[in-house]
């Protein structure tokens, strides 16, 4: 059966969104670039320029893919895994390192980042591994498949000593969870890293451990009320778990490179690593607060004119739109985000196939995940591990990759029948 596009059923809202977050993104590159003897819109020699170029190269992409059967995307998604998994392995061989890691592959002039086209080839691998007719969420046979799909991609990613774009495919976890994942291992996930961050931030461990002591206690007396034999054994192993856990965690923060350390140490405390991670950290804020609310006005930035802020193109674009557009801009473009993901949420909802609606699904959570993190650590809410801002950062890998994980799920959603 063949499928074409409907043009009523084009979701037009979220092309509009995306395309209104791409052009905003790239003014406040302008603007981060700026300089006198560069201000040409089309000076292809510098920063502002070169994004132009991705730009349009997106757009095309965007074009091409609407004419694109989904029935075919579907039948070549382990193809493009299989693909970008090769690319990764060949970022190992022939990558170029750039600030510590080997994330690169130079194709003449242009540089490519496999990392970020590996998360789009992985999302649509597990929509096909979850619309296949022998899935079964409830089964271990299923779950090393998808362990499988998901760690062989964040292994090499790890190998190139990219931390933050491994950890974007946690967000592949979430998906699960609307097709019958339990609750419980989100849960204890967040648990464990509440508790990690805990255990670095106190002292003295012991006040720690009292106070999971309480907490399991009132969880027994006020909580259940009358607990029985089975919920004592179940608290003395929480609780076993959770002092072990608190014991070793000094030693797993050991393990960490030691600027991977400051990330999280100045998480806790912005006056740790003055002159490095916390310097970015502590002029980004500044430069936020800076812009009060209506902002300093389109290049009339002074911090970021200053480049007070590193990678205030990359980053930490962020904080050229808290400067220039002040709360109001900062909050427009939130609510634009927000808006977007409302969207996509509500299409993956009105898929017809599993296929469909597990992809939808796996890209509201990628770009989820991107958004808070890369907001949070320019707030110093998180660490900073460098992730970008989608469709909004600097970068022709990132926003060519965001472009195609997006546009093949509005052509899925535009198909006028459903065939998987």
């Amino acid at each position: 059966m063949r499928t074409t596009v409907e043009y009523k059923k084009i979701d037009y809202t979220t092309i509009v969104l995306y395309a209104a977050i791409v052009i905003f993104g790239w003014v406040n590159i302008y603007a981060a670039c700026y300089n006198e003897s560069h201000s040409a819109v089309f000076d292809f020699g510098v920063q502002h320029g070169r994004q132009l170029i991705w730009v349009f190269i997106a757009a095309f992409f965007a074009l091409f893919i609407m004419f694109i059967e989904p029935r075919h995307i579907s039948n070549l998604s382990y193809l493009i895994y299989g693909i970008a998994v090769f690319l990764l392995v060949l970022t190992l061989a022939v990558g170029k390192a750039t600030n510590g890691g080997l994330s690169w592959i130079e194709v003449g002039s242009v540089k490519i980042q496999p990392s970020e086209f590996s998360k789009f080839a992985t999302a649509l691998a597990l929509a096909k591994l979850v619309s296949g007719h022998d899935f079964d969420i409830k089964k271990k046979r299923s779950w090393w498949f998808i362990a499988l799909l998901i760690g062989l991609p964040v292994g090499l990613i790890f190998l190139q000593h990219d931390v933050g774009s491994a950890l974007v495919f946690l967000a592949f976890l979430i998906p699960f969870y609307r097709f019958g994942l339990t609750p419980l291992v989100f849960t204890v996930g967040i648990a464990a890293v509440v508790l990690f961050i805990l255990s670095i931030a106190v002292t003295t461990k012991f006040w720690l451990i009292f106070a999971l002591l309480v907490l399991i206690v009132l969880y027994l007396f006020v909580w259940i009320g009358r607990p029985t034999l089975k919920h004592y054994i179940y608290a003395l192993v929480v609780f076993v778990g959770c002092t072990a856990f608190v014991i070793s965690v000094d030693y797993m923060f050991g393990l960490l490179e030691e600027h991977q350390q400051n990330r999280v140490l100045v998480m806790l405390d912005p006056a740790h690593d003055p002159r490095g991670v916390g310097y970015n950290v502590t002029q980004s804020k500044i430069a936020i607060g800076s812009g009060g609310f209506s902002g300093k006005g389109f290049l009339r930035g002074t911090l970021t004119k200053a480049n007070f802020v590193p990678e205030q193109e990359t980053d930490f674009i962020f904080c050229t739109v808290g400067e220039e557009w002040g709360f109001v801009g900062g909050a427009l473009l939130l609510l634009a985000y927000l808006w977007l993901l409302y969207r996509l949420v509500t299409m993956a909802e009105r898929q017809a196939s599993v296929f469909g609606k597990f992809y939808g699904y796996s890209v509201s959570a990628i770009l989820f995940f991107h958004l808070v993190v890369n907001i949070g650590m320019v707030l110093g809410w998180m660490p900073v591990i460098g992730i970008p801002l989608p469709f909004f950062s600097y970068g022709g890998s990132s926003l060519l990759a965001f472009t195609v994980l997006l546009f093949i799920f509005i052509r899925q959603d535009a198909s006028s029948t459903s065939l998987f």
